[in-house]
């Protein structure tokens, strides 16, 4: 090679390559980019969450989206951003067009900088690229630094899902929703159908995916999963409510062998790689429910699996959660691998035929006790672990939280001879030292000793009843009030409420106060003569509220602040044969209909029909702080009856709202009140006003600048319901127990449980 061709050679190769890359670089297409719809809905979930965008898109009186595009999934949050002015719709145009166009550096820093004054200037656009797209990378940094200032309170989620599901596998699905290990979530605007069967990345707030940020793999595996056969040469496994058939290869095993089973399922591009079923059943009593572990009788307390799972598989099959385990019922087999429960197989509804209380101290303070006290006319059998040992007739036995035989977390007593009862001598109620059939558990935990007294439900309500009505009523009263104490106890059975105690309700005016005082042969009569009845609201069980005293009108069930619709049944009504409804929604109306103490009603012959009382600013000022000194209080809303569901407070510092019944009785009221009955006489020592069917009158400043404000009232309790005091004047009147329950609750029937309807 001669001098030159080498010199060109070596000259020549460098400018070749930079030529390349030149030419590499000036045809390299551009990185994926963002749509503008999507990027505005990430921004608009920057700020609010779906159903608030959807809710301001109602509400709005200015239309940016034409009557063609308006019901676009884009709509809603781009016009949110239009409405909060961080979009301006003469340079973003509310168009098909705009929203499938790729959102541009320019448009991102605009939209930035009306988030997050000055974050605009985080995108660093040039003259040449503003108009260029910007890539989806890019954006989704911008919007990382953006959620630091607008998402203080953590509302968007990093969550790893296994996607199951979405509707181009699942028949009858809603749109753009998917089915996940996390839930169901919604996904407007983003590409996952083909990421069926991958672990995924999501970003989400509530139930709607933000964006996919990582498809981690396609090898996943369904842990926990419920078999059933399909065809014969398929099996199904149930994921949520998605139902994935598979064919059965004979390396697997038999279909027959797979049917109701519990397994692991994995899958690789869809395709099913290994099956481990899980076949190791066990059943008991449950004892405790806590957040990571369960408690079987005879198999002590084991730990729940990471990807444990609940299934309903009588009825129609329905994946459950684990609130929906009943303590004290031996309704459900567990399936356990490894030591730890995979998963709960409710077998059966529950009858409702025994509750477990936990007893509070005395006077109701606390679920705990430093120490129990307990005999028995016969003597007790303590069982605790693999012991049993007996105590002597009427002999007492005393543990604390010290006592050895508390090692393995609790000890059950149970009287000698059946039929006896159990006295709790450490505990005192209002008519002595209280005794209770069934059995009571002893159980350690932190804060001391709980008692749960475990028995049948019938037997719970003849120590109910009286302590809710007065055993010298009306006997269709009593059986009313038997009636709705047992479909409310139904009701707390399935709430499950005390379930990591091991235990359904309490015995405080929290739930229905029970062996308050001493049982009657008129109360237990009235428990016997309605045995198993409950009140039905088509085939559901109804929310059976009731309280002591109406104002001569009942209310809905919204008093809570909660939807009526809710509550059908609940409707509330005029204290009269006739039934109706006032219209008391005006501070004037009701003030004439509370201020009239002989205004007819099945209730009116009752001292807390009508009472009034009077309170001073300077005594609210002690409860309410918020306002400064107040000067002014007045209804602004009243429910149904005319019951006050919001109060306005006017002070020196400002205004405050106060809402809901519950709230106004108690923010109303003072440790200061006496209450004027209609009879005559008065009521002291009570904090709360009676009821919230209030009228309230301004009545001056004095010379010490105290203003007075003149409560007129009317009822005892929250209005929801059954009046007390109503049904025993229509016991009075003659009328059944059936009668008087379908007055107070609209559509209702009398059954029981198992009772098919006619």
């Amino acid at each position: 090679m001669n001098k030159k061709t080498f010199i060109g050679f070596v000259v020549g190769i460098p400018l070749l390559v930079l030529l390349l890359i030149v030419i590499i670089l000036v045809n390299e297409p551009e990185p994926g980019g963002i749509s503008r719809g999507l990027a505005y809905k990430s921004a608009a979930l920057l700020l609010t969450d779906r159903e608030s965008c959807e809710k301001a898109l109602a509400d709005q009186k200015q239309e940016y989206f034409s009557e063609a595009e308006k019901n676009n999934w884009y709509v809603k949050y781009m016009s949110y951003l239009y409405g909060g002015g961080y979009l301006n719709p003469s340079e973003v145009p509310a168009k098909k067009e705009t929203a499938e166009g790729f959102l541009t550096y320019k448009d991102a820093e605009e939209l930035a900088e009306a988030l997050v004054p000055g974050s605009g200037k985080d995108v660093k656009v040039g003259k040449k690229k503003k108009n260029k797209q910007i890539s989806a990378d890019a954006w989704w940094n911008l919007y990382d630094e953006l959620k630091k200032s607008l998402d203080k309170e953590g509302n968007i989620k990093e969550l790893d899902v296994l996607l199951y599901g979405t509707p181009t596998n699942v028949n009858g699905s809603l749109p753009w929703t998917a089915y996940t290990s996390q839930g169901n979530f919604q996904f407007e605007g983003i590409s996952l159908d083909s990421y069926i069967d991958w672990e995924l990345k999501l970003l989400v707030r509530g139930n709607e995916i933000i964006a996919m940020k990582e498809a981690v793999t396609d090898t996943v595996t369904y842990k926990n999963a419920w078999l059933t056969t399909g065809d014969g040469k398929t099996f199904i496994i149930h994921l949520g409510l998605v139902e994935r058939s598979f064919p059965l290869e004979a390396s697997l095993g038999e279909a027959d062998n797979f049917a109701n089973n519990v397994a692991d399922v994995t899958l690789k591009k869809g395709s099913l790689q290994k099956v481990t079923l899980k076949k190791k059943k066990i059943s008991g009593k449950v004892l405790a429910v806590k957040d990571d572990s369960i408690e079987v009788e005879g198999y002590g307390s084991l730990k729940l699996d990471k990807d444990f799972k609940v299934y309903r598989l009588y009825g129609q099959f329905e994946e459950k959660t684990l609130a929906d385990i009943l303590v004290g019922y031996d309704i459900q087999d567990f399936v356990v691998a490894h030591g730890k429960i995979c998963a709960a197989l409710l077998v059966r509804e529950f009858d409702a035929k025994s509750i477990r209380v936990l007893l509070m101290n005395t006077n109701f303070q606390s679920i705990f006790h430093s120490s129990v006290t307990l005999s028995a006319v016969s003597g007790l059998t303590l069982t605790f672990g693999e012991e049993k040992v007996e105590i002597p007739a009427k002999a007492e036995v005393v543990i604390d939280t010290s006592d050895e035989r508390l090692k393995d977390g609790r000890i059950v007593a149970a009287p000698l001879e059946k039929g006896d009862a159990i006295t709790v001598n450490s505990i005192n109620r209002s008519y002595g030292t209280p005794a209770y059939d069934g059995t009571i558990e002893i159980r350690k935990e932190g804060d001391g000793l709980l008692l749960i007294n475990e028995t049948y439900l019938e037997d719970y309500l003849t120590k109910v009843v009286p302590s809710e009505m007065p055993d010298s009523y009306e006997k269709e009263a009593l059986k009313a009030q038997a009636v709705c104490a047992r479909t409310y106890a139904y009701r707390q059975i399935q709430s499950n409420t005390y379930s990591k105690y091991g235990a359904h309700v309490d015995d405080s005016t929290r739930f229905q106060v029970y062996n308050n005082l001493p049982t009657a042969a008129k109360t237990q009569e009235a428990v016997r003569e309605t045995y198993g009845k409950l009140l039905f609201y088509g085939d559901t069980p109804i929310e059976a509220f009731y309280f002591s005293t109406s104002c001569g009108h009942t209310t809905d069930g919204s008093v809570w602040g909660g939807n009526p619709s809710q509550f059908p049944y609940l409707d509330g009504t005029l204290m009269q044969d006739n039934k109706g409804v006032l219209n008391l929604s005006t501070n004037s109306d009701f003030d004439t209909f509370i201020k009239n103490k002989d205004y007819p009603a099945y209730d009116s012959s009752y001292p807390m029909y009508r009472w009034d009382t009077t309170v001073t600013n300077r005594q609210l000022e002690e409860e309410i702080t918020e306002v400064g000194s107040i000067l002014n209080i007045t209804v602004t809303e009243r429910g149904v009856g005319g019951i006050a569901k919001k109060i306005r407070v006017e002070g020196s510092d400002g205004v405050m709202t106060i809402s809901g019944e519950g709230q106004v009785r108690a923010k109303m009221g003072n440790k200061y009140m006496v209450l004027n009955k209609k009879d005559g006489s008065v009521m002291k020592n009570f904090d709360s006003l009676p009821s919230a069917y209030i009228a309230i009158e301004n009545q001056g400043v004095d010379d010490k600048n105290i203003t007075t404000f003149h409560i007129y009232g009317g009822g005892f309790g929250h209005g929801v319901g059954m009046s007390q005091n109503g049904a025993q004047a229509m016991a009075k009147e003659g009328k059944s127990f059936e009668d008087i329950l379908k007055f107070f609750y609209n559509g209702v029937e009398v059954r029981e449980a198992d009772q098919t309807k006619s």
